[in-house]
Order: structure tokens, then sequence, then C-alpha cells
């Protein structure tokens, strides 16, 4: 255990940015390897999907029934699983300029390089057989991998299994590429969560698994199946809750005893025993591998979660959600989300638009996504506020739990303020700690890039680092699933107010902890993100994402 948590410092600190230099990556892309961004199983048997029909009654969900509506469960069947992994895994669109043209998905993805692979094992299915499948958003199908024979799953959901693919970021990104396969796992997580709950489901992470479990269940571990093609490495895997909460019950305690009593009856050892003849070869994603990163699976390697206890950690009573007024449906929002490109540098958010978007980081029952995971939030917020209405330009802090703030003040600056934002809603800690024009700071450190200031605010995502690695090397990677999860969060709400996110994977690590007045390892810088007024760049071509499709 000490030599693994000793690995994985080591690549945390090996794979920092720094003014100086950046963490080792290709010097430049190399398109003629460019990795295929689509996996799939040659020989494996095909079940097509449907498209959500216009007249489906999901249409009627508006986004801000996520968070407290009343959804009625849809039925376990294979039009809405088909719809759960659209609105979570599909395509959103293509963009073409000239003879160029890629897909966007629904989750989110460090480059749109997509090492997220998304499987189905399911069991009594109305139009689905029974056994593990692969998910393809290109085609939006699914590839039987294997049969399962025999009852292995309780009634009343179904299995979503995350895998990563490591070269695809690697490709770009080089050493630093693990820690965006972890973000995108965050990402793919919260956007299952959000998905299930427009269909009236609810999702809980199977956190006591182990990796080679999830290797074992999904095929991954079988190297005769892959041969000269990618490896996949076992991220997560998601219990699906399709039925309807008990009325006898409090909501809290009905999800909490629903998915124990599922998680109890979920059993590895049963699902490999039914576990019939597995089918489908990967194919090979890029034709020759110019650059190896060692590194990456030595961190993957040392990182790898035995079997532990389910976590059980249960959120504090707050209010219900601040009030949005988005009056979008919640498909129509999560298709259209984007990452920005670029921001106008003059587009203001008000300061209620804001305080929802930061009231919706904080974990609640029964509210996605943060229902899906059980330990206690690890991540806070740095906030560089350039343009809210009624906020004082400068750094906030965010603190996403409570006893924290003793421990917050002493490991950052002596010479930060602490004030309370007044008219700040009382059960967000949002502290203003230093009042100036945070804009040129804030594009230095996220590697120079305008984003991080053109915006109406910017964050670094700040993590318990020491605090989370005593539970084991395998936090290493909840942190940044945590952190994945608080920016998909952040890019539907600033949809919701229209304005638009975007993920920042680059930025100078100990140049954010030196500006904090970070010294140690408590703290340390995961992710950024940045909202605002995003531009487009007209010269690029949108189109539908399944029009390749029609006639099937």
């Amino acid at each position: 255990m000490t030599h693994a948590i000793d690995s994985v410092r080591a690549y945390h600190e090996r794979t920092k940015h720094h003014f100086q230099r950046y963490a080792a990556g290709p010097h430049g892309l190399d398109w003629a390897t460019q990795p295929d961004p689509f996996r799939t199983y040659a020989g494996s048997r095909q079940t097509p999907l449907p498209l959500l029909p216009e007249s489906s009654p999901i249409r009627q969900v508006k986004y801000t029934d996520l968070y407290g509506g009343s959804i009625a469960p849809q039925a376990l069947d294979l039009t809405h699983i088909a719809a759960l992994l659209e609105l979570a895994f599909g395509l959103s669109a293509w963009k073409q300029y000239g003879d160029n043209r890629w897909a966007l998905r629904c989750n989110p993805s460090s480059g749109n390089l997509h090492p997220t692979e998304a499987y189905v094992v399911a069991q009594g299915c109305a139009g689905l057989n029974d056994g593990v499948h692969h998910y393809v958003s290109r085609d939006h199908v699914l590839e039987q991998r294997c049969a399962l024979n025999g009852a292995a799953l309780p009634a009343g959901g179904f299995l979503v299994g995350l895998s990563a693919i490591h070269w695809r970021e690697a490709w770009k990104y080089g050493e630093r590429a693990f820690r965006y396969c972890q973000h995108d796992a965050g990402h793919a997580l919260a956007a299952t969560r959000y998905a299930a709950a427009v269909l009236g489901w609810r999702v809980r992470l199977l956190d006591d698994w182990a990796d080679a479990e999830i290797a074992a269940l999904l095929g991954l571990d079988r190297a005769e199946d892959f041969g000269e093609a990618e490896r996949e490495h076992p991220d997560l895997l998601l219990w699906v809750e399709t039925r309807a909460v008990s009325d006898q019950r409090s909501a809290v305690s009905s999800q909490r005893s629903a998915v124990s009593d599922q998680r109890s009856a979920i059993s590895a050892q049963s699902l490999h025993a039914a576990a019939g003849q597995w089918s489908g070869r990967a194919n090979v994603l890029s034709p020759e591998h110019k650059h190896d990163w060692p590194v990456i699976e030595e961190v993957a390697e040392a990182s790898r979660k035995p079997r532990t206890e389910a976590g059980a950690w249960q959120p504090p009573a707050l209010p219900a959600p601040l009030p949005s007024t988005c009056p979008a449906g919640a498909l129509e929002l999560i298709k259209q989300r984007r990452s920005a490109q670029e921001f106008d540098g003059v587009t203001s958010i008000s300061n209620g638009a804001f305080y929802r978007m930061l009231d919706l980081t904080l974990p609640r029952a029964n509210v996605p996504p943060w229902d899906a995971i059980a330990w206690p939030p690890r991540i806070h917020l740095a906030l560089f506020v350039h343009r809210i209405e009624g906020l004082m330009p400068g750094v906030y802090f965010l603190l996403r739990n409570d006893g924290v703030e003793t421990r917050m003040r002493a490991e950052l600056s002596n010479e930060f303020q602490w004030e309370k934002v007044a008219g700040c809603p009382a059960h967000l800690k949002l502290y203003r700690v230093v009042a100036a024009d945070t804009r040129n700071a804030a594009r230095a450190l996220s590697c120079h890039q305008d984003i991080a200031a053109d915006s109406a605010f910017s964050l670094g995502m700040l993590a318990e680092y020491d605090r989370a690695l005593e539970a084991g090397p395998w936090a290493y990677r909840q942190l940044f699933w945590e952190a994945g999860m608080l920016g998909q969060v952040l890019y539907l709400e600033a949809e919701a107010a229209g304005v638009r996110g975007t993920g920042i994977g680059c930025f100078f690590d100990d140049g954010v902890h030196d500006l904090l007045g970070i010294e140690g390892r408590w703290l340390q810088s995961l992710y950024h993100f940045t909202v605002g007024g995003a531009l487009s760049d007209e010269r690029l071509q949108t189109l539908p994402p399944y029009a390749h499709l029609q006639g099937r």
C-alpha cells in the first residue's frame, strides 16, 4: 500500500505543468496515428437501438424537474436503455470544416478524444438478450460480448460499466493523459446519473467492487479478444435502479435502503458463474504508437482498486436547490451542451445564476448527480470572479463540506481576508479572500489561455489530496471523478443560465498553489473550469447526430 501511494504521488508530481516546462508529451500531433474514436468488437452480435421518438413523454421532462420534480420511472426495456445511452454517451452533433468531420457527444471529453467506453449488463430487459453488451455511440448499437445463463442480477435494474483506453488521451497529451481519463470517467458518471434522472431512474456507484472484478465482468481481462488492439482499463461500475420509490418510506431512506438491498444482491461470483461464451474481437485504434508513456501504466497499476467496504456516507440536510428560470427540457439541454472554445470577454452572469451554479455543486440526498456516490466532498472551489453582477471581482472560495474551514484557512495564504459574501444564501460557504482584477492571473495560471480571463468566472478545483489518499491509492482516481462530476454540473448549469462552460485540463499546478499560498500536499489543484458568453465559429457546419442512421 505504501509503495503504491508513493507511486501515485510520484506520478502526480511528475505530470505537473510548470511555467518553465510542460509535462512530458509528444512534440506535435501525429495525425497519421490519430486513434479511432470508436471501439468496436468484430464478430459480436449487434442490437440496433431505437432513437428517442418525437412523441416520447421523456421529451416533456423539464431540466429543472431533475432536481426535485416527480418523474415517473420508465419501464426497463430496450427503448429506455437506449434512451439512457443516447443521453449519457450518444452523439449530440457532427461538426464539419472543409473535408474534416468529427462527432460531438453528450459526455464531454478532454480534447474530444473520448477514452471512456460504456457497457451494459442486463437481465430480464424486454427486447435485449441477457448478457454483457458494449455500446457503440457512432452506430447507436449494443454489441453482445457475452450471454448470461441463469439469474445473476436482481430485478428492477441493470449495470453500466465504464472503462478507459488510456492511449486515446496519451496520443495527444502524453504522460498527463491518465489524469484526463479520470476526469472523463467522472463526467461520464454524472452524465449517466442525469440521463437516468430524465427516465425517473436512480444510479449508485458500486464502490465496493474491485477493478479486477469489473474487468472480469466486462471481459476486459480477456487478452485473446484484444490481440494487438489497445487495452481497456476498468474504471467503475454503476447500478441503475429502475423501480419506483415506495410510498411507505421517506424518499431518502428508500433510496439508501433500495440501493443497499440491490448491492448486496449483486455478486461478482454469480455474474462470473453465469457468463456464457464470449464473442467479438477489439479493433486496433492506431496503426502504430510512436510514443510510449510507461508511467501511465505504472500509475494505473498502483491505483488499482481492491474490493473494499461499500461507502455509507450520507449528505447533510440542506435547503432545496436554489430556483432556476430555465424553461428548457432536460433532453434539449443535455444535447445542446458544448465546450466553449472562446468567450466574448463582456458577458456578465447575475449573482442569482452564479449562486445557483455553486449550490448545485453541493451534495443532497436524491438530487443528481451527487446521490450516485457515497463519500463526503473532498474538492473545494477557488473562484476567479470577473463579471458577476453584484460581486466585486476577486478571488473567492466555496467550501463544499462542513468542518473544513479552519484547516483551509491554515493551508492557504495568511493574507486572505475570508469575508462572507453579503446577500449570498446562508448555506453556501462562499468567501471573498481577495478583491482585485484577477483576469491576468487566471489567464496565466491556465497555461496562458484567454478562456480563463474572458469568461464571467473561472475556477480551480482544490482537492483534499493527502486526506483522500489515506483511504488508499485508488482514491487518487476518485478525486478526479469528483472533479469531473463538478465539471458536468457546471456544464449543464451554464447552459441553463444561457451561457456556456468548458473544462481546462492545462494549468500550472504549483503556480496555482503559489498564488493561493498552498505549501504542503494537503491541497492540490486537479482541474480548472470556466463559464461565460461563448463565441461561435461560423466557419463550422453543425450536422444532426444520427442522420446517417435514417432508414436503418
